[in-house]
């Protein structure tokens, strides 16, 4: 009898501290959804108000009219969004397509060619990832101006199609687990290194691909120094942010509503491709 009891004790003593532990860990992740996510509606709840309800009302009282969209249209015109949404999409069009191609013949190179500096080669590729970027800002300007490409797209398109180490990392972990055999078997049939490697290799690369372009879309819409620094006079979407410093930046609903505009695009494209991130990574990692 008392070891009966013992156990039902034990049991139950289980349940409340599984339960409790249960109740600890939503709470935590409650609480981490609320501080993710309590700018975003507090910067929406602004942009919905007109610049006097917000100066009377403050910043956490709901709008009067929540389809008041006139800031939305006023900062799409003013910031000249339609614009910087073009010129933004040239870029990543050029300049994504360009960078997967050069990263993974990068990454074929390092993963399946045996050469005396290849190790010094790798070095070179890590190396500048440890260098702060505002470094060589000077250097780099220096050859934008030099190619004569300064205030002009193509700046951009040069800077953007320089691969960066998380793609090749990504991209060589995807090839090391390639069987040798189906080179092997490629260069008996007589194909050739190039041939091998645009029927072989980059189908099999599909995964990682499409995790590297997206992070490489996702760089490009956001960067701001970039654009302001190398083509001033190029609009891009968040470059367009800048219309509304200085004598508009007491309006906080206009400003608000610009950084609404902005967001979105990214937001949704995380929405709907953040498994194609998560997996493309951790698979990477993993193999």
């Amino acid at each position: 009898m008392n070891g009966k009891k013992k156990s039902v004790a034990e049991a139950s003593t289980f349940v409340v501290n599984n339960m409790l532990g249960k109740v600890i860990i939503y709470a935590i992740l409650c609480a981490g959804v609320v501080i993710v996510f309590a700018p975003l509606f507090i910067v929406i709840n602004v942009s919905l108000k007109s610049n006097s309800e917000y100066m009377m009302k403050g910043v956490y009282s709901l709008p009067e009219n929540i389809l008041n969209i006139q800031n939305y249209v006023r900062a799409f015109i003013e910031g000249k969004f339609l614009t910087g949404f073009l010129n933004t999409g040239i870029l990543v069009l050029v300049s994504v397509p360009l960078a997967i191609l050069l990263g993974t013949m990068v990454a074929y190179t390092l993963s399946r060619f045996d050469f005396k500096l290849k190790r010094i080669i790798l070095l070179a590729f890590l190396i500048p990832t440890f260098i702060p970027g505002m470094t060589v800002t000077i250097a780099t300007f220096q050859i934008i101006k030099a190619l004569g490409v300064y205030n002009s797209i193509m700046a951009g398109v040069i800077l953007y199609i320089g691969t960066d180490i998380m793609q090749i990392y990504i991209f060589v972990q995807f090839i090391n687990q390639i069987p040798m055999a189906l080179d092997e078997s490629a260069r008996i049939d007589g194909a050739s290194r190039l041939c091998t490697y645009f029927r072989i290799i980059l189908p099999q690369l599909k995964p990682a691909i499409a995790t590297a372009v997206i992070l490489k879309i996702l760089g490009i819409y956001n960067d701001f120094f970039t654009p302001y620094m190398y083509m001033p006079k190029i609009k891009t979407a968040a470059t367009g942010l800048y219309s509304f410093s200085g004598d508009k930046l007491a309006e906080w609903p206009l400003m608000s509503a610009a950084i609404i505009l902005v967001a979105v695009p990214t937001i949704i494209i995380y929405v709907f491709l953040q498994k194609y991130i998560i997996s493309g990574v951790t698979d990477g990692a993993v193999k």
